[in-house]
């Protein structure tokens, strides 16, 4: 159960002077030493990009060879002041993936550590922009697409879960987690069946799959539609990403504040916390390699589709 850290972590991105250094400092006080926090400067404004390790038992850190597992909190911005005052619904994906980072460590002081390392990946930004958005208006955020792949998106990623926010729209309209097919290097595979599995046991329920396109793995700045960021990690790695939503049965503006579920956040960071056990010990797989081999060869690399494309 995380339900405690999601709580914490909730109260302190509520706040109009939180940054990075303060989720640090949180986290450093929960043992947790290996955290990096750098201001990255936007034409909107800035945000703290927060990057955390947690070495496994048998994981890269310690020399081993587990696998590594990546969980990247996918939002705007944690807060739209001046316009809004208090945590908005798109800091979903930051308190998910900040909790899975403070729970990790609170098993560790109690004697429990994963085989394999988790890299834990967000931003802080209390004051990012809004935006246009059918049909409902989206958060902005102060700093591009890239730039936040470029900080997030760590190479030693084996696997990527990317969790965000996904209510302002009508694609899946039930209210907890759905995760998406898993992308690889421009392909849209098969879900996975170990994820389909593993999110059965945590939720209780049947499991939820939301649909993704192929405009939503193209990186932002192409002028195509996108669901929302969920998969643009996809766009900045050869590993493969499945997306977690955070989902509810009305549309929600991504500004709207008085709009986060704590009992669903929770949900999605236990799903993220046990897809980490089963990865570090190669009990779960995100896409059959095998079937990937033989669809590149059969149709060739997709690869141009993590580019923002030009005329043939």
């Amino acid at each position: 159960m995380a339900l405690k850290q999601v709580m914490e972590v909730c109260e302190l991105l509520d706040s109009a002077k939180v940054n990075g250094e303060r989720v640090a400092s949180l986290l450093k006080g929960r043992g947790i030493s290996d955290v990096e926090v750098v201001s990255i400067q936007g034409e909107k404004g800035k945000t703290d990009s927060i990057k955390i390790w947690i070495p496994g038992s048998r994981g890269k850190k310690s020399k081993g060879t587990s696998p590594t597992l990546g969980v990247i909190g996918r939002l705007g911005g944690v807060g739209a002041r001046p316009q809004m005052i208090g945590l908005v619904s798109d800091a979903d994906g930051a308190v998910a993936a900040l909790s899975v980072a403070l729970k990790l460590a609170d098993m560790k002081e109690q004697g429990d550590v994963l085989p394999g390392d988790v890299i834990v990946a967000t931003h802080i930004c209390p004051d990012a922009p809004t935006t246009p958005h059918e049909p409902v208006p989206f958060m902005g955020s102060p700093v591009d697409m890239k730039s936040l792949n470029d900080h997030e998106v760590d190479p030693q990623m084996d696997a990527i879960l990317s969790i965000d926010t996904t209510k302002g729209n009508r694609i899946i309209n039930q209210r907890g987690f759905a995760i998406s097919p898993t992308v690889k290097e421009g392909y849209i595979l098969k879900v996975s069946e170990d994820l389909l599995r593993i999110m059965e046991i945590t939720s209780g329920r049947k499991p939820l799959v939301f649909a993704i396109t192929t405009q939503d793995i193209t990186p932002y700045g192409n002028d195509l539609f996108h669901l929302n960021s969920i998969m643009q990690p996809s766009v900045a790695t050869h590993a493969p990403v499945v997306g977690i939503a955070i989902t509810s049965e009305s549309v929600v503006p991504g500004c709207a504040t008085g709009a986060s579920h704590p009992v669903d956040i929770e949900e999605s960071a236990r799903f993220s916390l046990e897809v980490a056990k089963h990865f570090g010990t190669r009990q779960c797989r995100f896409y059959d390699e095998e079937e990937f081999k033989k669809i590149v060869e059969l149709y060739g690399p997709m690869n141009h589709l993590q580019t923002l494309g030009g005329k043939r």
